[in-house]
């Protein structure tokens, strides 16, 4: 069996990891706890959901804690055991041979050596057989490189994964074998209060155009997750880019109150812009993203105002 030590950053300081990580991030108390406490166990973890959800930044902020490298892979067609594992360099060869010099490490090999994470986003893109390449790093946290030698992993090398469960075209589905190895972990949406301080966090608005515009931003991006129409609804960062461009639409209009009368509108026209090309419709339906951000802007701004008014 593969040596099993945790890390070194782990042991005896995991409350005070946890502490220090959660400063950088908003929410996500229970995942944060989840996946440090599995990467500080030695283990290997797949991150399952959609895009925006701080998947990244948790991982970001733990290896910045830890002082190790993120390096970033994306799983798609084109990543080969070459590429991820690296190749001699061929002008060197024609010169030199083959030979331990002349090879150019890969994200894997990199990350083995520095003690680092390896991070493959869009994970089952991947082909099985670069996939089956990290079983044995993975298994025995080395991998023998041909003309190089055996690679050994530093105690804090891990692979991390993430894909999105609701993406299931140009996808693999991954073996046992690849299932087998790796821990789990859901992570979904936030809750609206937590999106709603991320946009502000992330925009930096104030005043009440800035808090009415990151209320309406998150609700009608929430609500494109709800849609009948809408098969993969828009993430947080759909809400930030609504709230940035709102507010430069407001200053070109001269819009200073979310009571004027050009506030209403000057949403939509943001939400066209920043949700359209977020949402992904339900190939049965026979409608466009614009008319189903007018349906969800028409709930919130004409349904909802109607059914609080008195009387």
């Amino acid at each position: 069996m593969a040596d099993q030590r945790r890390t070194d950053a782990a042991p005896g300081r995991l409350a005070a990891n946890r502490e220090h990580i959660a400063a950088h991030i908003v929410g996500r108390e229970r995942e944060l706890e989840l996946t440090l406490a599995a990467v500080a166990a030695g283990r290997d973890i797949l991150l399952e959901g959609p895009p925006g959800t701080s998947k990244t930044t948790m991982l970001t902020a733990i290896t910045k804690e830890w002082g190790i490298p993120l390096l970033f892979v994306e799983g798609n067609a084109d990543l080969t055991p070459a590429k991820l594992v690296g190749h001699h360099n061929p002008a060197r060869v024609l010169k030199e041979d083959y030979s331990a010099e002349n090879f150019v490490a890969g994200p894997l090999v990199e990350a083995m050596r520095e003690g680092g994470f390896l991070y493959i986003e869009e994970f089952n893109r991947a082909p099985e057989d670069t996939l089956n390449t990290l079983l044995t790093a993975m298994a025995d946290r080395s991998i023998a490189v041909p003309r190089v030698g055996r690679i050994q992993a530093k105690p804090t090398f891990r692979v991390i994964a993430s894909m999105n469960p609701y993406d299931n075209v140009g996808t693999t589905r991954l073996s046992t074998s690849v299932h087998d190895r790796l821990n789990r972990l859901a992570v979904d949406y936030q809750d609206a209060p937590s999106e709603e301080r991320i946009v502000a966090l992330r925009t930096g608005v104030r005043g009440s155009i800035g808090e009415r515009l990151t209320e309406d931003a998150v609700a009608v991006t929430r609500a494109t997750r709800r849609h009948p129409d809408v098969r993969q609804g828009s993430s947080v960062r759909g809400a930030i880019d609504l709230v940035l461009v709102a507010e430069q639409l407001a200053e070109l209009r001269g819009v200073r109150s979310p009571e004027q009368e050009g506030y209403p509108e000057l949403v939509f026209d943001a939400m066209v812009v920043s949700l359209s090309g977020r949402i992904h419709l339900d190939e049965a339906i026979e409608t466009t993203p614009e008319r189903v951000l007018r349906e969800i802007w028409e709930d919130r701004f004409i349904l909802e105002p109607a059914a609080a008014a008195p009387g």
